[in-house]
């Protein structure tokens, strides 16, 4: 039982691609969007954004609505 259990880990420990597709691999994340420093992703500043985009839209609407006779 233990001699399975120690199969399956040294299973798990190998790596799954040959060496030249590793390599691909490698070089594909350190280039491009991969590469680039980012700043950290910030959600509420993007919350922030669009709460003033939907608000800004309503009062033109609004605006708009009252200019057109509709109100």
């Amino acid at each position: 039982m233990s001699e399975h259990k120690q199969n399956q880990s040294d299973a798990q420990d190998e790596p799954r691609l040959y060496p030249e597709d590793q390599a691909k691999v490698d070089a594909f994340l350190q280039r491009g969007v991969n590469a680039v420093e980012r700043k950290p992703f910030r959600p509420f500043r993007l919350l922030l954004i669009l709460v003033v985009i939907v608000v800004g839209l309503s009062f033109f609407s609004q605006l708009l609505a009252r200019w057109a006779g509709v109100y």
